[in-house]
């Protein structure tokens, strides 16, 4: 098996390190990961200027590794075209859990999202992270458990990971899809200007079932994703809808 491994943190992050050495067991690995962090990136291309990549002056143990002035999506990309026949692309260990609508910004996430557009299973692993760095030790062998499940499902084309910092267990999970405050921050830098920092709050609590529910209760959470986002129902009611009108 031929694994890819990259993440949005960028090259120096112990989380992708830490990922690409649990894939050796799986594969072989190569690691493409962006120069710099990507953070909340989302699934952004580099479409006005070139890419580059270089070795990385990260050691990673017996794997070739490679950062790429690019996002997430770009070292995809870029990554499976050099290396070609890429079985799977890992992307992660993501420092700070992507759950519910961080989904939509995640550069983590748009990393497996890029491999599944390329035809290529992507998998998201994420944990969250406060003051200090995550415990991967402690992670580890949870992570290594969780792939060796998922690259032997072939069903399993687009999953995101959450991992807590201590779980119980694993459950397969939803979205949570809940309402946020768009929370801004105003500030002054050193020279008196202002700036403005931006987050969000979520507003409700989240449902059972969903992956923050999970999560926060310490279980690992396991959600399968897709990349259709047609809202069915609602198409299904137009379509109702213009079939009446001209049977009219």
């Amino acid at each position: 098996m031929r694994i890819l491994v990259t993440n949005d943190d960028g090259i120096y992050s112990p989380g992708i390190s830490t990922l690409a050495n649990i894939a050796s067991k799986f594969g072989e690995v190569r690691v493409v990961a962006p120069d710099v962090e990507q953070s909340s990136m989302g699934h952004a291309i580099t479409a006005s200027r070139p890419l580059f990549f270089k070795k990385s002056p990260v050691t990673f143990e017996n794997m070739d590794a490679y950062r790429v002035n690019g996002t997430p999506a770009d070292c995809v990309a870029l990554g499976t075209h050099l290396w070609s026949k890429t079985d799977v692309v890992l992307s992660g260990v993501n420092m700070g859990a992507n759950l519910g609508n961080s989904m939509w910004h995640s550069g983590t996430l748009a990393a497996a999202k890029q491999a599944v557009l390329l035809g290529i299973k992507g998998i998201a692993l994420s944990t969250p992270a406060g003051t200090s760095e995550p415990d991967f030790e402690t992670l580890k062998p949870f992570i290594e458990e969780t792939l060796n499940m998922l690259l032997k499902d072939p069903e399993a084309c687009l999953i995101n990971v959450n991992f807590p910092p201590h779980p119980k267990g694993t459950l397969w999970t939803r979205q949570s899809v809940r309402q946020y405050d768009g929370k801004v921050v105003p500030g002054t830098d050193p020279m008196g200007r202002k700036h403005y920092w931006f987050t969000v709050v979520p507003l409700e609590q989240a449902e059972e079932g969903t992956d923050r529910w999970a999560v926060e209760r310490d279980y690992i959470s396991i959600t399968p994703l897709r990349l259709d986002l047609t809202d069915e129902r609602q198409l299904s009611k137009e379509l109702t809808k213009h079939m009446n009108m001209k049977s009219i």
